[in-house]
């Protein structure tokens, strides 16, 4: 078990965070840039020295600035994987590998830096190659083999995708993912990408402005976030609005938007709030048609499509209600209602898509 408690200041930031890591889990520390992730990482490793804290793993303190503790980086143990994999470009992939095996004797060191890479699907000419003739997913495959060569007993990981295309980084994640969760030691890792940390981590916790704000499984921090900001940060729409005194039918929460319109929710709330939609699940329809009769979607909010991107096998809706909304929608529904900017909609979802929050 790897266990943080961590205050500091970065500037104008003022960290706070306390945190856990069971051995054989991922956690993925997720937030914006500027919100202290690095920081916490890098304390964890002894590269940086919070002005209060503690730092555990097992029955090992390894920070207790009250007591005057503070266990050298080298001797803490951590395997470390950096944003840009820090690969020594003159050496091979089994040199770099071998590099971090000084604890064992020389004649062993090349052997087990094999093994490593082909644990890991780097073998033959590859395990010869310099990092330069790798791809990307073939370098981070190289950077973890390096990181867990010394056997530590954490691993920490920097915006691990980061560094990667967009062609490479969803098998690349896969692929991570499936190693991450064969390791036996606490792995913490940090990214700006809710995705990534929903992919890579067992838990989420969500840092802003310092501190923890939520954390959980990101199925649950998705489906009931703690704030607005959690809200958007999982990649939902997020309109600002105030709860309608005595408005709703006394099983829906009724709010008038920002800027005009308003919607109900089955969630319960109180003052101004923020409500939190998700992309898929909402739809379009035409402006001035009638609403289609199965529907059982309460809200619907006249709109005027402002994007048109596509996303894999869907497409992303930007649309201003006037507050900014997306939609998830098929290319055929594109063609169909001829989505392009500057047409007017009706965007459309349940009373149940609708979390609300605090502002």
């Amino acid at each position: 078990m790897l266990s943080a408690e961590l205050r500091t200041r970065i500037g104008t930031l003022d960290l706070d965070v306390a945190l856990d890591v069971p051995a054989g889990r991922c956690v993925a520390l997720a937030g914006p840039s500027g919100a202290g992730k690095t920081t916490v990482l890098r304390a964890v490793a002894g590269l940086v020295r919070p002005e209060r804290g503690q730092i555990a793993c097992g029955e090992e303190t390894w920070l207790d600035s009250a007591r005057g503790i503070d266990v050298a980086p080298e001797r803490r143990g951590c395997g470390y994987v950096f944003q840009d994999y820090a690969l020594f470009g003159h050496m091979s992939a089994w040199r770099n590998v071998a590099y971090g095996l000084g604890h064992l004797p020389r004649g062993e060191r090349r052997g087990r830096a094999h093994a490593l890479l082909e644990r890991f699907g780097i073998a033959g000419a590859l395990a010869d190659a310099r990092p330069a003739q790798l791809s990307g997913g073939e370098r981070q495959r190289v950077a973890l083999a390096r990181a867990l060569g010394p056997r530590p007993r954490v691993l920490l990981l920097d915006e691990p995708l980061s560094a990667l295309d967009a062609r490479t980084r969803a098998s690349a994640g896969r692929e991570l993912a499936r190693l991450l969760g064969e390791l036996d030691v606490p792995a913490l890792l940090v990214t700006h990408d809710f995705a990534e940390a929903a992919l890579l981590g067992d838990e989420v916790a969500v840092l802003d402005g310092g501190r923890i704000v939520q954390r959980g499984a990101a199925s649950a921090l998705a489906a009931a976030p703690a704030s607005g900001f959690v809200a958007d940060f999982t990649g939902a729409s997020v309109l600002l609005g105030g709860v309608r005194t005595g408005g709703g039918d006394g099983r829906l929460t009724a709010i008038e938007l920002d800027g005009g319109g308003s919607v109900v929710a089955a969630d319960r709330g109180e003052g101004a709030v923020a409500i939190a939609v998700h992309p898929w699940d909402v739809t379009v329809e035409p402006s001035g048609g009638a609403a289609v009769a199965a529907s059982s979607a309460q809200n619907r909010l006249e709109a005027e499509v402002v994007t048109v991107t596509p996303i894999g096998n869907r497409v992303r809706v930007g649309l201003a209600v006037p507050q900014p909304l997306a939609a998830e929608v098929t290319q055929a529904s594109v063609e169909q209602l001829g989505l392009v900017p500057g047409v007017r909609v009706v965007a459309v979802w349940k009373a149940s898509a609708t979390r609300v929050t605090p502002r």
